[in-house]
């Protein structure tokens, strides 16, 4: 507000002392402050009502968006809707055949499909797996994922296991 330092405040004083008195100086003192802090009040519940409108106004603009929008949202589904129960209502009296999309021919076959999936649960259980790798080989654990014929292989009786080296 009013830039006053300590220099000003000083001559202020002076001056009311000698113009004022010094036994009326304290009560207008009291009084100054008294409405210094009144004016202070003032304009804090002015600036506090200035804002207050301008966030109102702000969500009155904002309520006016979203109503226009919903306005918008609904009539575009009313159209399609419309336009679906027509065409309903003529496929249903016979006036036009209905048009069904064909699929298009799968891109991978069936087996592909199932190779895959068996190869994603492979890993996963690998990738998953909720004991670290160093301890797996610490204590003789599986670290890779055997297919079921060599896990067969590997335990039948009377087979060499491929742990043995050739040298």
């Amino acid at each position: 507000m009013i830039d006053l330092g300590l220099s000003k405040i000083a001559i202020i004083g002076v001056v009311a002392l000698i113009v004022i008195g010094p036994e009326k100086l304290p009560k207008v003192a009291r009084m100054a402050g008294t409405l210094y802090g009144r004016a202070q009040r003032y304009l804090q519940d002015v600036k506090s009502e200035v804002s207050r409108e301008i966030q109102l106004d702000e969500l009155r603009n904002l309520h006016k968006e979203v109503a226009d929008s919903a306005a918008e949202f609904q009539s575009d589904v009313e159209h399609h809707m419309s336009g679906a129960v027509n065409d309903v209502k003529s496929a249903w009296q016979g006036d036009i055949q209905p048009t069904i999309a064909t699929p298009a021919a799968p891109s991978a076959t069936l087996d592909d499909l199932e190779r895959k999936a068996r190869d994603f649960r492979r890993k996963k259980l690998v990738r998953s797996s909720a004991i670290p790798a160093w301890y797996k080989h610490r204590h003789g654990g599986k670290t890779r994922v055997l297919s079921g014929a060599a896990r067969v292989r590997k335990f039948r009786p009377g087979v060499k296991s491929s742990n043995s080296s050739f040298f």
